[in-house]
């Protein structure tokens, strides 16, 4: 008889749909997913892009969930934001035999994993880091809360080395993780109808064959560091008057305006793009960029790599120690050396950046929706 996993998540998302089709298809586990935040059922309001975002590929197809009523005064995606009390008698009606949660910090999240520890097992997701962890008091009471936190779950589904190394300072043993390692549709990018449809939006946004464009896409917001790269990407094209090296970036955000006001003849700007455009708008560039100083994982590195296009990361960026090895398939960018940059971007415009590309979609492919189900599946079954 299946196992029955009944996921608890926030509201339909672009990574985790195809993941939970995926996993509606296995012959070993049945899955709902309740989702608590039931004003974002058709859209959601993101102040980082500062729009509202309504995605264009289908987020609830081909898996069954449901949408717990939130009475939250104001719903929103904080602790007091999503309250459901109708969540708790849903699972039970469904008879699940296991509840996996995903982010604990919703008080309806945190009261299912209180209420169901000790009944059925409590699985867990998140992707968490140590990269900016502090010291100070504000470290401590996180730490004390976290340890506290952790003790009502049973597993951990990691993403990653960097999350790994978060669970286990705040408690959580070995034989409580298990490597369900982050991973994005990786079909859905690359492939010669992409790249020749990629090739012709290249030619018509005015690029040459000869250049070579580096990519962003996403929030312009602080964290992603773009202002510092965008004033070294400068620097190192004003010293190099005929560099190919052009910058793309693609999105929105509060730093919009700032961005455009310090960019040069080779940077340039499209709006934000949506789901249905993505595995273009990696294709369009020769290799994408990911200079924050702050990100958990990144999961735009693991569609760039599944497009076939080498990468530039911080260290600061959550999955760069798992995906990417300096000149292999990717570039480091330094958060605190500039002039390591100015190397860096001289190594990308005389290196064969189409082998590092396939090195990509090699490695990406071990990162994949099969790996994590397996490790669903395999986790359901074992002994207590």
């Amino acid at each position: 008889m299946k196992k029955k996993i009944a996921i608890i998540s926030t509201h339909p998302i672009q990574y985790n749909a195809p993941l939970f089709r995926q996993l509606a298809k296995s012959d070993e586990i049945d899955i709902h997913v309740f989702y608590t935040w039931s004003q974002a059922q058709e859209s959601v309001e993101d102040k980082s892009f500062s729009k509202k975002i309504v995605w264009d590929i289908p987020l609830l197809e081909g898996y069954e969930y449901s949408f717990i009523k939130n009475i939250s005064k104001y719903p929103k995606q904080h602790f007091k934001g999503l309250v459901n009390p109708d969540l708790i008698p849903a699972i039970e009606q469904w008879k699940a035999d296991v509840v996996w949660v995903f982010g604990w910090n919703f008080q309806s999240h945190y009261q299912v994993m209180r209420y169901f520890k000790g009944k059925i097992p409590v699985w867990f997701r998140g992707d968490s880091t140590l990269l900016n962890t502090k010291n100070d008091l504000k470290g401590i009471i996180r730490y004390i809360s976290l340890r506290w936190i952790y003790r009502f779950v049973d597993k951990a589904f990691y993403v990653g080395i960097n999350n790994r190394n978060y669970f286990k300072k705040y408690g959580l043993k070995d034989s409580q993780l298990v490597l369900a390692p982050h991973a994005v549709d990786n079909a859905r990018f690359g492939g010669e109808n992409i790249e020749l449809s990629s090739l012709i939006w290249r030619y018509e946004l005015g690029f040459t064959k000869d250049e070579i464009i580096m990519v962003y896409a996403g929030k312009f917001i602080e964290c992603k560091n773009l202002v510092s790269f965008v004033c070294q990407f400068n620097d190192y094209t004003l010293r190099y008057g005929q560099s190919k090296l052009r910058l793309l970036l693609i999105g929105s955000g509060s730093l919009e305006v700032k961005l455009k006001s310090i960019h040069n003849k080779n940077i340039h700007f499209l709006p934000f793009q949506n789901q249905s455009k993505m595995p273009m708008v990696y294709c369009v560039g020769d290799i994408f960029v990911l200079p924050s100083k702050s990100e958990t994982w990144g999961l735009g590195i693991n569609e760039a790599m599944a497009s076939g296009r080498p990468v530039v990361v911080s260290k600061k960026v959550g999955c760069a120690v798992d995906l990417v090895e300096e000149g292999v398939n990717g570039f480091y960018f330094d958060l605190n050396n500039p002039l390591n940059n100015i190397r860096m971007f001289d190594k990308i415009e005389h290196c064969n950046l189409k082998t590092i590309g396939v090195n990509n979609q090699i490695k990406i492919k071990n990162w994949s929706f099969d790996k994590i189900v397996d490790a669903i599946e395999k986790t359901a079954y074992e002994k207590e």
